[in-house]
């Protein structure tokens, strides 16, 4: 079986495409209202990213109140990645089948609930239960997939810079979580941030009730730089079905499997690894929680810059060069971090957040783009599973690093290990160069 050759949307001139745009003419809005949706889906991935941010800021002081190891504790953090990746390509297809608005309503409230359930537990299968399997299933549904059915139904003109834009939303969401988060766990304990979240999530579920909508076609409009109706995409029949049937049909080309691992390396170094353990190694040399979580939070500025210009490069220079770009210079910074990291905050250590920072989520845009490349109007869900090997490689890394840190007293181990993963990134990415675009790869025999 060959891999279909789905090209992305032929370039257009986006003044023209602006002006073609039905919001153009007389007696529409000025502002196209792809921007709305855009601006609410914004909202809902920087609360999603600050829910996820959380456990991170608890692990010292659930470990000091319950006498849990940071193992225990980690193990919830992999079952909450690991969901977050596996809710993915379903919530997709729900989308598709039940619409934007219902999923993302439904997720948030899910994560309010096990936020707030989170208070009354004494026992560390119910931090799974309540973080690990809730909240990861309410941030699941509301993972990358989300963002690339939004840009796929309502962009033509600018997709790379829209998509660069929301994934950036998840290192804003951090940034302004983590601070906040910190604090409130450090002045009034832990039980106070879980509250924060779980009533931030009810209030997030406001605008998405007033505001969203499915499709263009809704309200009269063509997609943003459009010039004619895009055909119609039928629900395929029951969601989790059709989930799996993508994801059969996926499984046999190549270009999937290069894409997911790479992918899973960049969960295993990102979220896995930096985002549930930086903070406790920067602890263990004797820099304060607060300090940690703040260069934590300082890594989502630059990540929200790398990540806008990362969609911009997107739009312009060949996808696969800058995942080689961007996993080579992750696992350099990797490396040098056991030498950077200090009790206090010194210049080598804010040049690793700004170096890192840049990279965190830049692999984003390219790799969304790739799979649009190859998999076409099933996209969305393509890439819901790739993320999917995303979060696995996470949870995997969550839970390991964790444990690697009770048995040898450090994480520097865990650093080297993942310069080492972001090498073989490499090499995947460079194997994607024999996947051509512009005619039929060869499929997995």
């Amino acid at each position: 079986m060959t891999e279909r050759n789905v090209l992305a949307p032929t370039p257009v001139d986006e003044a023209a495409a602006v002006d073609a745009t039905p919001d153009a003419r007389p007696g529409r809005p000025r502002v196209h209202y792809a921007w709305v949706v855009a601006g609410v889906s914004l909202l809902v991935l920087l609360g999603s990213a600050g829910f996820r941010s959380t456990p991170s800021l608890m692990m010292d002081a659930l470990h000091n109140e319950f006498g849990w190891s940071l193992g225990t504790i980690s193990s919830a953090t992999s079952v909450n990645l690991t969901l977050y990746g596996l809710t993915a390509p379903f919530a997709a297809a729900l989308m598709d089948r039940f619409g934007v608005r219902l999923v993302v309503v439904c997720a948030l409230l899910t994560i309010s609930v096990g936020s707030g359930l989170t208070m009354l537990m004494r026992e560390p299968w119910q931090l799974v239960l309540c973080w690990g399997v809730l909240v990861g299933l309410g941030s699941g549904s509301m993972a990358g997939a989300f963002a690339t059915t939004i840009t796929g139904r309502w962009f033509r003109a600018r997709q790379g810079l829209v998509t660069g834009v929301l994934t950036a939303a998840g290192a804003a969401g951090n940034l302004i979580f983590l601070p906040v988060g910190a604090w409130l766990v450090e002045q009034h304990g832990w039980r106070s941030a879980v509250v924060v979240v779980s009533l931030a999530a009810s209030a997030v579920a406001v605008p998405v009730l007033l505001l969203m909508r499915e499709r263009p076609a809704d309200i009269g409009l063509l997609p943003y730089g459009a010039t004619e109706e895009p055909p119609s995409v039928p629900a395929g029949g029951r969601a989790v079905a059709r989930s799996l049937r993508v994801l059969r049909d996926a499984a046999r080309t190549r270009a999937f499997w290069l894409l997911a691992g790479s992918f899973a390396i960049c969960g295993a170094t990102t979220a896995g690894l930096v985002g549930t353990h930086f903070i406790p190694a920067a602890h263990d040399h004797g820099m304060p929680v607060t300090t940690a979580a703040s260069l934590l939070a300082l890594i989502g500025v630059f990540d929200v810059a790398g990540t806008i210009a990362s969609g911009w490069l997107t739009d312009r220079v060949d996808s696969r060069l800058l995942l080689v770009v961007y996993y080579a210079l992750r696992g350099l910074s990797l490396v040098l971090l056991p030498q950077l990291l200090a009790g206090s905050l010194q210049p080598p250590i804010l040049a690793f957040v700004v170096f890192y920072g840049l990279d965190w989520v830049a692999t984003v845009p390219p790799t969304v783009a790739l799979c649009r490349r190859h998999f076409g109007e099933d996209a969305p869900i393509v890439f819901g599973w790739t993320l999917a090997a995303h979060q696995i490689g996470a949870a995997a890394v969550a839970g390991l690093a964790g444990l690697a840190r009770d048995a040898l007293g450090d994480y520097d181990l865990t650093w080297y290990g993942a310069g080492a993963l972001c090498v073989v990134a490499v090499g995947l990415c460079l194997a994607l160069r024999t996947v051509r675009g512009d005619r039929a790869a060869v499929a997995l025999s």
